[in-house]
């Protein structure tokens, strides 16, 4: 299996269009995932999203192996996502636009039907959102990667680049504000294996 991904990546990084489709397709949903995290507006995120996607297939040939491509898909998409709620700090806020103005979304284009994004947004999603939005953005980032993108502290590190005590602290800051701010109690949400990686 690691050869055959190993060549697919060889083949993307050669110019293989098809194999370009292929990486893209298998990371499409959980780049959108951590976007639509790391930016509390979907349009925002969609628009990160699609300058990951692009960035991603500029920048294949450029990709040394010294990380994962994992690891270095989450870098490139963070960044986007920086950039654009930077960009969004300097433009004015624009006018309301009627609901499905935005009708072929990042989603539509590079994920289709799957159905982890079919769900039913709820109430309680739409709670976690504006807490998340809340987070100071290191904190979220690190949240987002751990929980969302589900990688693990030494990844996080490397994506960030924070020593992986500041990304425990980061972490476990962050769940504490979002517990807080979503009236959970005292037990802050956390991953499942961060029991097993602390020991």
């Amino acid at each position: 299996m690691a050869d055959t991904a190993d060549g697919l990546v060889a083949r993307a990084r050669s110019g293989d269009s098809a194999a370009t489709e292929v990486l893209l397709r298998e990371h499409a949903p959980r780049v959108l995932a951590v976007c639509r995290r790391l930016c509390a507006d979907r349009g925002d995120a969609d628009d990160a999203a699609q300058e990951a996607m692009i960035a991603i297939v500029r920048g294949l040939s450029r990709f040394d192996g010294r990380s994962s491509l994992s690891t270095w898909i989450y870098r490139v998409t963070t960044n986007c996502c920086m950039d654009e709620l930077r960009r969004k700090r300097r433009r004015p806020e624009p006018v309301d636009t009627a609901a499905g103005s935005r009708p072929d979304t990042v989603e539509d284009q590079l994920v289709g039907t799957d159905p982890e994004f079919e769900t039913v947004r709820s109430e309680s999603r739409a709670e976690l959102a504006r807490a998340l939005a809340g987070l100071p953005e290191d904190f979220r980032m690190a949240v987002v990667l751990r929980d969302v993108a589900d990688l693990d502290y030494e990844t996080i590190s490397e994506i960030t680049g924070v020593p992986i005590g500041t990304v425990r602290s980061r972490i476990a800051r962050g769940r504490g504000r979002l517990a807080d701010a979503l009236g959970s109690g005292t037990d802050s949400p956390s991953h499942p294996s961060d029991r097993s990686e602390q020991r």
